[in-house]
């Protein structure tokens, strides 16, 4: 058989075809957008060759994908059909990638692998790592591929994705697309000694290429070398391939003011689509007027998708909701609000929380933890992880790097594929490195995917003040978070609810925030009997801490024994409702309450700015307005950053006298 650099005339324009297929929507798309029929259009022309070189080096079957927005034809090489594009192009029901809930050309399909994409550039990179930490321990041939522009590899995930697939050897391949330019910022102002490749030196066990782009079957051997790599457990590789962009960033940008003519044309020059038909013609292995009816039948097919597409079915507006979270709990029982005690003495808080995981990772033998410090004998720096490395062993007790970007980011890629990562944060106050993950990927990855992807990861966090931490270990992050849709909040006040909350964490099948007050580890108030192992607490369930008839106080974390002691104090008969989780809130037990009480008080430690408080505060005027005989009072903390005298401290942070004069003023309103 007559072959072409290893290739037959068979696969020669297979691969001919689906470049030219991801052209075409291209052009089709951008026509359909000047009709008013989308909204916008980010194209892969110009990348077609490099992509379709990648996509056939992956087997969707077994390997996992994590494609940018300008991947189309990689997609295509895997086997997603126009007539998918079309629909995800024109946001309809059965867009595979999303139902319509994201722009256009942001990947998913669950069927080739592809895990659903967002907008952000850059966080792929650790979620394929964590992927790839999947594949290694379940000892697989898999790999992962992930990609991006690159402007790209200026973001510190970048570089923490090739430091620690570096350092395990991960089987993943980041493959860069250099078109020069990001968006408007060409590479010279981007990029230190303008190559990518260069600043990848130094990173132990990683394969690295710099291939023409352009040229399909260079760029195909540059794959083929760094797959085999992979799937031989020899590590991860960086393919650089240098890449024209030939269309503007996207449809809302105009290339013509900030490049040349002359650029221009140099790009159209290199059009791999040409440069592959015209090596083929010139190697006498497909004739010109071949090319001509595969382009004619494609248009053809492209035109009529297309008017298939148009005439599908839109997203239902009552769809709006659907798969924010899963519809399983993941957990077979849960009591409302009940704690089982065992026989034993009082547990701290500290212990308690360390009980649930031994007990949870005894459980769950795909559960894992890591962070910083929390391996060995240290077991954290509040000994919460204490030996539970030893019991368990290194691959499933782990010390992360120091970045907290790369510990939920990568939770995240082992979560979408069947692990549980348990993941701690050291301090409250240093998690907004990893933010991004979470606000855009961990917390959204369910429902812009439309319920085929999930990432059910347990972010414990230790918060709060009252510690001498000063002013970077002592915040309160949860008025921050509660503005999050898509992940649980929890924050328990003692240790009894803290063992059964996380136990619930640690099984259900949604992402959850879990808040541990480093205040309470370890006093005496907030030990309770611990409750036995069968015990899980429903999220969205307050409990009485007291009941009574003169005023209902709200609360929550640290600040619900500051409420118990000035009720004491006041000698007020007061319902006190520890709120526990603050997504989902409890407000039946909010309502049952002011029914009653007729008076309410918030109490809550984080910022009165902006703090949890006031939405409970709106909810309550919105809902329970006609039950009240006084204004709702707020008591948080001062917004001002904690300081670390004790004296300044007493005056920022919430103190019981506060609680105290707050009583005082509603009974007398």
């Amino acid at each position: 058989m007559l072959k072409y650099k290893g290739f037959s005339k068979k696969e020669l324009i297979d691969i001919y075809s689906k470049m030219f297929i991801s052209r075409t929507l291209d052009n089709k798309q951008l026509i359909l957008l000047k009709q008013g029929k989308g909204f916008f259009h980010i194209g892969a022309t110009g990348h077609e060759a490099a992509e379709l070189a990648a996509a056939k080096n992956i087997n969707p079957n077994i390997d996992y994908s994590y494609p940018y927005y300008r991947d189309q034809a990689y997609c295509i090489g895997l086997g997603m059909t126009s007539k998918e594009i079309l629909l995800s192009f024109l946001a309809k029901n059965d867009d595979p990638n999303s139902g319509g809930r994201q722009m256009p050309q942001h990947f998913g399909s669950k069927t080739l692998n592809i895990v659903s994409q967002s907008s952000p550039t850059g966080t792929q990179y650790l979620q394929a790592v964590g992927a790839a930490f999947t594949v290694k321990r379940d000892k697989l041939k898999s790999l992962v591929y992930v990609s991006s522009g690159e402007g790209t590899t200026s973001q510190g995930d970048f570089h923490e994705a090739l430091n620690w697939a570096s350092r395990e050897k991960a089987p993943v391949i980041f493959h860069i697309q250099n078109n020069h330019y990001a968006i408007s910022v060409p590479i010279e102002d981007q990029i230190s000694g303008k190559s990518v490749y260069n600043i990848t030196a130094g990173y132990d066990s990683l394969g690295r290429y710099d291939v023409d782009g352009c040229n399909f079957f260079e760029t195909y051997q540059a794959f083929k070398l760094a797959s085999e790599r992979a799937r031989k457990g020899k590590g991860p590789s960086v393919i650089v391939s240098d890449v024209v962009r030939l269309l503007p960033h996207s449809s809302s940008d105009d290339h013509l003011k900030y490049k040349t003519k002359k650029e221009i044309d140099d790009d159209i020059k290199r059009d791999p689509i040409l440069l592959f038909k015209n090596s083929c013609i010139k190697a006498k292995i497909i004739k010109e007027s071949d090319f001509e009816k595969i382009d004619a039948k494609i248009i053809n097919q492209i035109n009529s998708d297309a008017e298939w597409a148009e005439k599908e079915e839109s997203p239902k507006a009552s769809s709006y909701k659907d798969n924010l979270f899963s519809k399983i709990t993941g957990v077979e029982e849960i009591t409302s609000s009940q704690i089982q005690e065992i026989e034993s003495s009082k547990v701290v808080m500290v212990d308690a929380i360390n009980h649930a995981l031994s007990e949870e990772l005894d459980y769950n033998k795909k559960m894992i933890l890591y962070g910083q410090d929390i391996a060995g004998g240290k077991g954290g720096v509040f000994t919460v992880t204490r030996g539970l490395t030893k019991k368990f062993g290194k691959s499933r007790v782990f010390n992360s790097p120091l970045a907290e970007s790369s510990i939920i980011g990568t939770a995240i890629g082992m979560a979408t594929f069947g692990y549980k990562p348990v993941v701690e944060i050291q301090f409250g106050d240093y998690i907004w490195t990893g933010m991004m993950q979470l606000r855009n990927e961990l917390s959204t990855l369910r429902y812009r995917s439309n319920g085929d992807w999930h990432c059910p990861v347990v972010v414990r966090v230790p918060v709060g003040g009252y510690i001498h931490g000063s002013l970077c270990h002592s915040q309160s992050i949860d008025g921050y978070f509660a503005h999050m849709p898509g992940i649980y909040i929890v924050y328990p006040s003692n240790a009894a609810d803290a063992k059964a909350l996380l136990k619930t964490a640690c099984r259900i099948n949604d992402p959850v925030l879990f808040l541990e007050h480093k205040g309470l580890y370890r006093q005496n108030y907030s030990a309770s009997m611990e409750p036995d192992e069968n015990t899980f607490l429903e999220f969205g369930k307050g409990k009485y801490v007291s009941r009574g008839n003169d005023l209902t106080i709200i609360t929550w974390g640290a600040t619900v024994q500051k409420s118990i002691e000035a009720v004491k104090k006041m000698e007020v008969s007061a319902d006190i409702i520890d709120i526990r989780t603050l997504f989902p809130l409890d407000l039946d037990i909010i309502k049952e309450s002011i029914e009653n009480t007729n008076k309410t008080i918030i109490v809550h430690e984080d910022n009165l700015t902006n703090g949890f408080g006031g939405e409970i505060s709106s909810l309550i005027s919105e809902n329970f307005f006609e039950y009240l005989d006084a204004p709702v009072l707020r008591i948080a903390s001062k917004d001002i950053p904690v300081a670390y005298s004790s004296i300044l401290e007493d005056e920022i942070l919430v103190q019981t006298s506060w609680i105290e004069e707050a009583i005082n003023k509603i009974m007398n309103y």
